[in-house]
């Protein structure tokens, strides 16, 4: 019998999240691993050639081989693109006077004192 080791397969949606032990051989593959997890039959809308995968939080390849204590995560496709949501926020902040037009900082109020000095 080949020699075994454990590793984790995880997958989280919004409301529900699941972490699968896997006792799987040494030499075994990130593909092998989310296979042999049966997480793919609890979670339909996986699908290995859309889905990214990683190990700890670094992407990986399927074909990638794991070591004992591994954790492989399925991710989930992004739903809106961070950086184009970063902009839609700081110009609405600049829309709204919450941040200013010309460097995009905070627009910092000048004490009362300052103001009445003026």
């Amino acid at each position: 019998m080949a020699e075994q080791m454990n590793v984790e397969v995880v997958y989280a949606l919004p409301k529900r999240q699941s972490l699968l032990s896997v006792n799987i051989a040494v030499g075994s593959t990130v593909r092998q691993a989310i296979e042999r997890s049966g997480i793919l039959t609890t979670y339909a809308e996986i699908d290995l050639a859309v889905n990214k995968v990683g190990i700890w939080s670094r992407t990986a390849k399927l074909d990638e081989v794991l070591v004992a204590g591994d954790r492989v995560e399925i991710y989930r496709p992004l739903i809106a693109d961070p950086k184009d949501m970063r902009k839609k926020r700081a110009d609405k902040a600049k829309e709204e006077g919450r941040a200013d037009k010309v460097t995009g900082g905070r627009v910092h109020e000048k004490h009362d004192a300052e103001k009445t000095a003026e």
